[in-house]
């Protein structure tokens, strides 16, 4: 079985051997599926997952825009379509200095597992561009957006591929995007999700990844008898989805410690409540501040600089930064620390080395392609309402989340328990459950 797998990585890598980050995620993949497919004959001899790990498409672009300067500014965007053999390709945009063709490949790889777990009939894809929002004008942005969706509306649509938010996309972005694709086709139709509530949006999306993260970490401990009550709780991460996962941690009885951004984290002993939070959106929804900040208005709180929060003491810890955040020796803190479950937020924040660590100890894992599935999960939802010309009331959506992220773990149970000794691998079982669904797709229409 080694063989088997290592034969199939040393295609990847060989194929694709500059991309770290998609590399990595092929091979959490591999080791847990070809075992799997090997097992089936059904998938035996199909190349099945070879097929998926190379996208439908990809395309790359050029970006012009003029800054307030006058000058003309150049960027790349891209949009990687990786998979649409259940559905239209459905995954987000980020904006970020990082971005590149192998993030891109990763996040649209991971997106596939995502979006057929949450039963939804979406396709995987992920896109963006290399351009930082941070320190741009709200004109800056406009034109940037106007300019990336002058080439990007060639590529997308209702029935081919519905782009979302992700990292530096947020609902202003969101806006001028819709506003120039709107103008370029002359029809208003739910070309991308996360819009505002008058034009299309759906209640509850903002929240929608963070609440289900929580919901999943919830469900993951209701397995052990045991609840959100009375954690600790550590968070990375200060944007939409730290921040609505704090808030969901907090209605649950949770009490948040910390929150972090790219400067370092803030660690309040007295716990981050309702107010503390309402705080911080502000800081970073409203006035683009830094996570230092908070402890200026809240002096009994300490913000250490250049470090992430693994360290402090913890029950639980929900990763909802950014991809490897969390390395082998983060990892061995929080063990060392009494941290029972660990609930990603983000996609791939933790390293294989810190997963590994996890898996021996044995506590609560799951990696976010199944935890995080909340937020494309809502963007079906709005998908679905922008169709029918309908909204769904908030309490409707958020029941249908915790519908769909209750099906998920249920799924992830049944390809991931041991029967033996009744441990609950969520890689392998989000993995599989992933899949199956596509794969199944994938042969009933042939080789295409």
């Amino acid at each position: 079985m080694e063989e088997k797998i290592k034969g199939f990585l040393d295609l990847v890598k060989e194929r694709n051997g500059h991309e770290s980050e998609f590399i990595q995620a092929v091979e959490e993949v591999a080791e847990t599926v070809i075992p799997y497919i090997v097992k089936h004959d059904i998938y035996h001899g199909k190349n099945i997952l070879l097929r998926m790990v190379e996208p439908e498409r990809a395309i790359s672009f050029r970006v012009n825009w003029v800054d307030d300067h006058g000058e003309i500014q150049v960027n790349r965007g891209y949009r990687i379509q990786m998979n649409s053999a259940i559905g239209p390709y459905k995954g987000g945009l980020r904006f970020h200095p990082t971005v590149n063709m192998s993030i891109l490949k990763f996040l649209a790889f991971e997106q596939v597992f995502k979006n057929s777990l949450t039963t939804l009939p979406m396709g995987g894809g992920k896109g963006g561009s290399d351009f930082d929002p941070k320190g741009k004008s709200d004109n800056e942005i406009m034109r940037f957006c106007h300019a990336f969706m002058s080439e990007l509306f060639r590529h997308i649509g209702p029935n081919t591929d519905i782009p979302a938010g992700d990292i530096g996309v947020g609902g202003r972005e969101i806006g001028f995007l819709f506003g120039m694709y709107k103008k370029l086709k002359n029809e208003f139709t739910g070309v991308l999700t996360g819009k505002g509530m008058t034009w299309g949006g759906s209640l509850i999306r903002p929240e929608a990844t963070g609440y289900g993260n929580v919901y999943f970490a919830e469900k993951m401990l209701q397995t052990k008898g045991d609840s959100f009550k009375g954690k600790t709780v550590v968070i990375s991460g200060s944007g939409n989805v730290a921040q609505y996962a704090a808030e969901k941690t907090i209605q649950l009885g949770g009490k948040v410690v910390t929150l972090s951004d790219s400067s370092g984290y803030i660690l309040d002993h007295e716990g981050i409540d309702t107010d503390k939070l309402a705080f911080v959106m502000e800081l970073k929804n409203i006035k683009r501040g830094r996570i230092s900040e908070y402890t200026k208005v809240y002096p009994n709180a300490k913000f250490v600089a250049n470090k992430t929060p693994w360290e402090v003491k913890c029950e639980v810890a929900l990763p909802c930064a950014t991809q490897n955040e969390l390395n082998e020796h983060d990892a061995e803190m929080l063990l060392k620390n009494g941290c029972i479950c660990v609930s990603e937020g983000a996609n791939m924040p933790s390293t294989k080395d810190a997963i590994t660590k996890f898996h021996e100890a044995q506590i609560l894992f799951a990696p976010g392609k199944a935890s995080n599935a909340g937020g494309v999960a809502t963007s079906g939802l709005e998908m679905t309402q922008n169709s029918l010309r309908y909204n769904w009331s908030r309490e409707e959506v958020d029941e249908k989340l915790k519908d769909i992220m209750s099906n998920i773990h249920d799924a992830c149970i049944e390809y991931g328990k041991d029967e033996k000794t009744g441990y609950i691998d969520y890689v392998k079982g989000a993995n599989i459950a992933g899949f199956v669904k596509v794969a199944d797709a994938m042969l009933a229409q042939g080789v295409v």
